[in-house]
């Protein structure tokens, strides 16, 4: 039998109070006559028609244990609820559920969400992380404007981004329609670089010649033939007064590399190892696959996506660009926050 409704209860409060028998407005809302006589007697009682505040289930944990559950999981993330119920011994003598220290964690107010990802930063890391951030923090944005960011980045065939979900039924987790496929070894993919600065956008240069096997990446000297000579170099040939960033790896890095940039009167930023995040063009980087993940159909050769990635890269605009440069004020500013450590950047 359906419940009454707060508009019907009130109404039949009111045809109790104009004189009708309980009987009667139980024959006319369709219930049965105790529901009726149970209304009339809350309402005698609370003057109101509103269901009770029940007590609900009785706790299984005691105020101590909720503190102990919230206060193990702020102290190890990384713990599972169900590692946390099975230390915890309940008011009913057991252990309690995996749902119940969900549910005290929740309330309050951590929830089971997906790690962010960084590089392993060492104290030596992060202190030479505070001091670079701290040197540039009282740059402005016209300093910032003359600098050339710039790095290599890998894309994939298939690539796979881990946000990826199904709509499935139950049963059907390996059906081959609901199956992400990738290979671990030797799937074809290319490596190309590129630079930003304000209202400047270099690249993409794709990288030739490269391969599986020692030797058969990125060198130096393909560093220097494919990117410095016929890019870098004529860029600061007219922009004199900018200033050059790349990472610390190894092929920006030799004496040949540091050589020829010194010969050619460019000016490189030092730059503090292990920090892609404080570096803008990794978030131009995530523009671009996000507009490689639009191409349907997904390429299958390396040739077509080569095209892809110089089509996808004609589509950001330099605003997008001159807007990171601009961050580089709050990259610093989230660095010296973190005290040298990972931001959200």
């Amino acid at each position: 039998m359906p419940r009454l409704t707060s508009a019907e209860r009130e109404r039949a409060i009111g045809r109790l109070e104009a004189g009708d028998t309980p009987e009667a407005v139980a024959a006319t809302f369709q219930c049965h006559i105790s529901t009726i006589y149970r209304l009339l007697q809350r309402f005698v009682i609370t003057g109101s028609t509103a269901d009770v505040e029940r007590s609900g289930r009785p706790r299984v944990t005691t105020p101590r244990q909720d503190r102990h559950i919230f206060r193990s999981h702020v102290a190890h993330p990384f713990s599972t609820a169900a590692e946390t119920a099975r230390t915890v011994i309940g008011t009913h003598q057991a252990p309690i559920s995996r749902q119940t220290a969900s549910r005290r964690l929740r309330f309050r107010g951590l929830r089971n969400c997906r790690p962010a990802r960084g590089p392993v930063l060492t104290v030596r890391h992060r202190q030479a992380r505070l001091h670079w951030a701290q040197g540039h923090l009282n740059w402005n944005n016209v300093r910032w404007q003359n600098v050339l960011f710039s790095d290599e980045s890998r894309f994939c065939i298939d690539h796979a981004d881990g946000r990826v979900r199904v709509w499935r039924r139950s049963g059907y987790r390996y059906a081959d329609n609901c199956v992400v496929e990738n290979n671990s070894w030797g799937r074809p993919n290319l490596m190309l670089w590129g630079a930003i600065g304000h209202n400047q956008v270099l690249g993409p240069v794709i990288f030739q010649g490269l391969g599986p096997g020692p030797g058969n990446g990125v060198t130096a000297q393909r560093y220097m033939d494919q990117v410095l000579h016929p890019h870098v170099l004529p860029f600061f040939q007219a922009h004199g007064n900018w200033v050059f960033q790349h990472d610390n790896a190894r092929p920006h890095t030799t004496r040949a590399t540091q050589d020829l940039l010194h010969r050619s009167g460019i000016q490189v930023m030092p730059w503090p190892a292990l920090s892609p995040d404080m570096n803008p063009i990794e978030q131009f980087r995530d523009l671009l696959q996000t507009q490689l993940n639009r191409v349907v159909p997904r390429p299958t050769t390396v040739a077509d996506l080569d095209r892809a990635v110089r089509q996808a890269w004609t589509t950001i605009t330099r605003q997008a660009s001159n807007t990171l440069v601009r961050s580089m004020h709050r990259r610093c500013q989230a660095v010296i926050d973190a005290n040298g450590g990972h931001t959200r950047y």
